[in-house]
């Protein structure tokens, strides 16, 4: 017999936990209901890891994933699931604040690890709603949205963002800006703390980025005053920066994930928590530790995301021997496709964003967006199961709050719709409207049903060879007969193209989507 409450006797039972959290023992005590536990949440996300890394996903994969098959198992695969932007910055907006990134001041590229604070300190986030509702909240890993840094000197205009379009090429975009000097004794002073994240140990942005510090609860944990030499042999790259004495490159993987077990060994049973976890690998440089390099058919790509699989095996047997694992939301994901090449394709026959799949990292098209998404909560997701509801990772807003038991206030997570119904079995039709796509140039893309609409040509990044004579000025596909985006439509439906055009521009207009 099951013990899964379905999702309106969960949903009823939380809200009379939510009540009594509420309002304590004021009132007369009125006879005890059994009430559903709060989940602890936890959302780790990889780093330029594709929908076909995974042999969950991709059964000809070269990387050997068993951890990532066994949450597979005793959890939910949603096949249908996708990053807010096909590049880093963006999707963490997305995540954190539940609102697509293209609605802030960045309309293209990434951030530096240099840049400014890019979440508006007074937007709730994800975290910030978690902890006002009682929970312990923490990040631990790659933050790469912005850090007000104490500084002895600034450059005129620094923290203003302008074009980044050329953001994604191997620039000195991501150079220390000229004139600037950043006093790492001191606190930030606008940092993950900043934004409801009660514990905090991440990096600032990307593992090929400097600064290459660690930063614990808005304070580096050493100055970094040392210039760490750039470098590009191949698949070991980074830029030239400052960095604190000894920082391995090798070792940020397990290190972080060593906070993370910390984390996580440190809460109490009492009190429900909430951690987000965003890896920097297997993104530049691929550095796996000496005892994976050559487990995979993959190069040292593959043997970096064997690696993710490991220290993902590592969480999950740290949540079972913490005992709490039977309410723990689970969910591991994808910030945007794979940084892999048709070379390392042919080199290893490896399809990291998987063989049915056009495009990669950057792309408005489905390699550069569509994630592998796992979800496993023991006491509620039916262990094995599969969705193909359309979701988008802006969505953990929306979905932390129903779970929680809390409304969502109006102004938070104008673009986040919950998917519990998915995850708690609930046949409800489709979740979301529909969902806004975007590549590393600022191109949108919008997918509603089978139907996805490109507002521009080619992928939306400079690896396209161009428009060919006589290309129509934008993209249709339907995804439920060319998952491959190979047949563009466009000319063979006005009336699609223009309803989903005029969607978009709705949606811009509007400011939200919720």
């Amino acid at each position: 017999m099951s013990t899964h409450l379905d999702r309106r006797q969960f949903l009823s039972h939380l809200g009379a936990g939510a009540a009594a959290f509420a309002v304590g023992c004021a009132a007369e005590p009125e006879p005890e209901v059994a009430s559903a536990p709060r989940p602890n949440i936890i959302f780790m996300m990889a780093d330029d890891l594709g929908y076909g890394d995974l042999s969950t996903y991709n059964p000809e994969t070269k990387v050997p994933t068993p951890n990532l098959d066994r949450l597979a198992a005793q959890g939910m695969r949603f096949t249908d699931a996708h990053s807010g932007s096909a590049v880093c910055t963006p999707t963490r907006y997305g995540v954190v604040t539940g609102r697509y990134a293209w609605r802030s001041p960045l309309k293209k590229g990434v951030l530096s690890g240099y840049s400014k604070a890019l979440i508006e300190p007074d937007r709730p986030t994800v975290a910030s709603l978690l902890s006002e509702n009682g929970y312990a909240t923490g990040v631990i890993g790659k933050w790469h949205l912005g850090l007000d840094y104490t500084t002895t000197a600034e450059p005129e205009g620094y923290g203003t963002l302008s074009d980044t379009s050329a953001a994604f090429k191997r620039s000195d975009e991501f150079a220390k800006p000229e004139g600037l000097e950043v006093d790492f004794t001191q606190p930030l002073k606008v940092g993950p703390q900043t934004y409801g994240f009660e514990y905090s140990y991440v990096i600032p942005a990307s593992l090929d980025m400097a600064p290459y510090v660690y930063i614990e609860n808005n304070k580096s944990v050493a100055d970094a005053d040392q210039h760490e030499p750039g470098r590009s042999e191949g698949e070991v790259f980074w830029r030239p920066g400052e960095a604190m004495e000894g920082f391995d490159f090798q070792q940020v993987l397990p290190h972080l994930t060593d906070k993370a077990i910390e984390f996580v060994e440190s809460q109490s049973a009492e009190k429900p928590f909430f951690l987000y976890f965003p890896l920097a690998a297997p993104h530049w440089p691929w550095m796996p530790s000496e005892e994976v390099v050559g487990t995979s058919g993959a190069g040292k790509y593959g043997d970096f995301t064997h690696q993710v699989d490991q220290m993902v095996g590592r969480m999950l047997d740290a949540l079972e021997a913490s005992g709490q694992a039977q309410n723990t939301l689970f969910i591991f994901t994808s910030d945007n496709g794979a940084e892999w090449d048709p070379r390392h394709i042919e080199e290893f026959g490896h399809y990291a964003n998987h063989p049915d799949l056009r495009g990669k990292k950057r792309d408005v098209w489905e390699g550069g967006h569509r994630m592998p998404f796992l979800a496993r909560w023991p006491a509620q997701v039916e262990a094995g199961s599969v969705s193909d509801q359309t979701i988008c990772l802006t969505d953990l807003t929306a979905t932390a709050a129903e779970l929680a038991g809390f409304d969502l206030p109006q102004e938070a997570g104008p673009d986040s719709v919950s998917i519990a119904p998915a995850l708690l079995g609930e046949d409800a039709g489709s979740i979301r409207a529909a969902t806004v796509h975007h590549a590393v140039d600022g191109t949108f893309a919008i997918r509603q049903g089978q139907w996805k609409f490109i507002d521009g040509q080619g992928p939306g990044s400079v690896q396209w060879e161009g428009p060919q004579p006589g290309d129509p000025p934008g993209q249709l596909y339907d995804l439920a007969a060319d998952l491959g985006e190979e047949n563009n439509l466009y000319g063979q439906h006005p009336e699609i193209v223009e309803r989903l055009k005029a969607l978009l521009e709705k949606y811009k207009a509007d400011g939200r989507s919720r």
